[in-house]
């Protein structure tokens, strides 16, 4: 199982607590676990990826162990902490202001 924490207005939209579990194909990357979260969570398409080209929206960022994942490829299988569901992969929404 994977773990996943979720900013609180995602949370909203699809009426779930913060941290959701999830049933991702080996191996886990991003990419199967964005396409589960969407299965599990239909409220949560469009939400943090385009839905035609796939690719993370703008302003969404994802975290794991202490790193930055959201300029990796999709692809990459996520550290064994996370596929193991000791550590959760974070999805943050950026902040930006002027």
């Amino acid at each position: 199982m994977i773990r996943v924490v979720l900013p609180l207005q995602l949370c909203n939209l699809a009426n779930v607590s913060r941290e959701v579990e999830l049933q991702v194909e080996v191996p886990a990357t991003i990419s199967t676990v964005l396409d589960a979260l969407e299965v599990s969570y239909p409220a949560l398409r469009g939400t943090i990826r385009d839905q035609v080209i796939l690719q993370r929206r703008p302003f969404i960022r994802f975290f794991a162990c202490g790193e930055d994942l959201s300029l990796d490829p999709p692809t990459n299988p996520l550290p064994e902490e996370v596929a193991s569901g000791k550590e959760p992969l974070r999805v943050v929404g950026a902040m930006a202001g002027g």
